[in-house]
């Protein structure tokens, strides 16, 4: 029987004295559920059950707390279309961005999903049930519907261009059916870092109340904060005779972005740099989309519902850099645009982000627009910034802090020092497999890191001899070569991994992993082996073609399952125009031309 002791009824906050949440009402689910929580874990051991992925997780986090507020749920259809079409909620309700449970076909066969069924939600990391995603009742259940995606990356993401980091993912790793409905918590995940830093929404504003703040500044933030930054808090702070919250996103952010135990060592560090009293470091554990104008809004709603009152907005907030054309996604003032435009009913003041510049003449920074003319003025961009951490050379302390610059050290070797990961791809016989010999025995010469070789026959017989060759295990096969790799890269090895990977979703899928979680520079090289399939075929030793072209082999790449050439491959080599000593030496003059040799 489901716990029903007041199912749905919400958690009412006194916020007379405080700032109100997005829609009246902080949906603390944690709160809200604690008395039926012992029954609701008792209950999710006898449901079925979805493992949430990393982003599901971020999203359920802040759906339980409040952080999300006035979300009790992932999206239903309606208010999936609503969002999609209109940045609102079916009830009108400003809310910008979907907020969905996606999953799979066989898993709704699996779980015999239909309304009217309770499912256990679990933490993909230990396997704890969380919450019970439900209905409010049987005559409202939960829905499970077909989204357009490419509708969703247009009217959310501004384009359906797979260099938008969410539209890549919205192709790649989305499942293809969204699960909507409203949530009972069992209980917050549970972190093991930082834990003195994660606060809630309903935590961080009764922190505020003890210490009588009564305007707070929020900060969003996905990069480590150097002097410019405390500069740009402290001035907003004291022209306000506010607070200041340094309020970085610590789950998922833009691939490449430096790692968030990184940060968090940095923010740390700057926190002693502001006046006493003033700041305030908490973390927010969320999935950032990379959405530019509508993140802008959804990040003022978030920190609206934390009890911030004012919420700086950069250029080009929470935009994702270049589309496929070169050009920026998004203009550079268009997220402070869109703020504006709902400002009455957000009811949270926009800042609007200074650029600031230093002034060696006085020793101190200020906003860009500020400065008389003729009067010098020094700046370090990001990309010189990385250039100077990547080649030790010296960061001058007017532009960081000394404790700044050396976690930033500690954490981001030199480029030399750094692991990376050669994908090579091709078809079978297309000489890629030599290629990686070659490789690994020339790395093995130059020293330095260990080397090592990921053949896709061998991981296929070592780590999935489970998976078959059809389309789908081969894309599984490939993201586990692309997990292993980055894990090693993370470590410093130089990786050769050897894949056929056909597929351009797969091989973009297993960027994404080697990019995320292959550690500092991210360095992953897409080569393609180009032999033409007539060569591969004619000097094919095992006969393999020739038992695919009589039928005794099926789903053959190259014969009845075609092979899609990389469009965006580093390097392009083919062994019937290049001989083998002159593909690796190509490949160490690419490594030599990114510092990595």
């Amino acid at each position: 029987m489901a716990p029903s002791s007041s199912l749905f009824a919400s958690l009412h906050i006194n916020f007379k004295n405080g700032q109100p949440p997005h829609g009246g009402v902080l949906k603390d689910l944690i709160s809200r559920d604690e008395h039926i929580s012992v029954q609701l874990r008792e209950e999710a051991f006898t449901l079925p059950d979805i493992v949430l992925t990393e982003r599901q997780l971020c999203d359920l986090e802040l759906i339980t707390n409040g952080g999300f507020s006035p979300l009790e749920g992932f999206l239903n259809e309606k208010d999936y279309n609503s969002v999609v079409d209109n940045l609102r909620l079916a009830d009108s309700t400003l809310f910008p961005i979907p907020v969905t449970l996606d999953v799979a076909s066989e898993d709704i066969e699996r779980l015999s999903l239909a309304p009217g069924s309770r499912v256990a939600l679990l933490d993909p990391r230990d396997d704890q049930a969380l919450a019970v995603l439900t209905g409010k009742s049987n005559l409202i259940p939960y829905d499970i519907y077909k989204p357009d995606r490419v509708k969703e990356a247009i009217q959310v993401f501004g384009a359906d261009d797979p260099a938008h980091p969410s539209v890549a993912y919205l192709r790649n790793r989305a499942k293809e059916f969204y699960v909507g409905g409203k949530v009972q918590a069992i209980q917050a995940p549970t972190h093991f870092d930082y834990v003195a830093l994660r606060y809630t929404p309903t935590e961080l504003r009764s922190h505020f109340k003890k210490l009588a703040w009564r305007k707070v500044v929020a900060f969003q933030t996905r990069n480590p904060m150097h002097r410019a930054h405390r500069e740009l808090t402290v001035r907003a702070a004291r022209q306000r005779q506010a607070n200041v919250l340094i309020h970085p996103v610590v789950g998922l952010t833009k691939p490449g972005d430096v790692d968030h135990y990184t940060r968090v060592r940095v923010y740390e560090a700057i926190m002693a740099k502001y006046p006493n009293g003033m700041g305030h470091l908490a973390l927010l554990p969320l999935a950032m989309r990379m959405a530019g104008p509508r993140e802008a809004v959804w990040h003022a709603i978030i920190r609206k519902n934390y009890g911030a009152t004012h919420f700086i907005v950069g250029r080009d907030h929470a935009g994702p850099g270049k589309n496929s054309q070169g050009k920026d996604f998004y203009g550079p003032y268009d997220a402070q645009d869109l703020v504006i435009k709902y400002h009455d009913e957000l009811q949270i003041e926009m800042v609007p982000f200074q650029m600031m510049t230093y002034l060696p003449s006085t020793d101190e920074y200020q906003p860009i627009d500020e400065v008389p003319k003729g009067v010098q003025t020094l700046d370090i961009s990001g990309t010189e910034l990385r250039r100077r951490l990547r080649t030790g050379a010296p960061i001058p302390d007017w532009f960081s802090y000394d404790a700044v610059v050396k976690v930033l050290r500690e954490s981001y070797p030199p480029r030399n020092k750094q692991g990376f990961v050669l994908f090579l791809t091709g078809l079978h016989n297309s000489g890629k497999d030599r290629i990686a010999r070659a490789l690994q025995v020339t790395l093995n010469q130059q020293g330095g890191r260990s080397v090592s070789m990921l053949l896709g026959e061998n991981v296929h017989h070592e780590l999935s001899s489970e998976l078959g060759y059809s389309a789908e295990d081969r894309h599984n096969n490939t993201q586990r070569i692309a997990f292993v790799a980055a894990e090693l890269s993370r470590a410093g090895a130089a990786v050769i991994a050897a894949p056929i990977a056909p597929h351009d979703h797969s091989r973009e899928a297993a960027r994404e992993t080697i990019l995320q979680r292959g550690g500092s520079g991210g360095n992953i090289f897409l080569i393609h082996v180009a032999t033409p399939l007539e060569y591969c075929e004619k000097t094919d030793r095992k006969g393999l073609y020739a038992k695919a072209r009589r039928g005794e082999i099926t789903g053959f790449i190259g014969i009845d399952d075609p092979y899609e050439s990389p469009e965006r491959a580093d390097l392009v080599v083919d062994i019937t125009k290049q001989s083998i000593p002159e593909i690796v030496h190509s490949i160490v003059l690419l490594l030599e031309t990114n510092s990595l040799l």
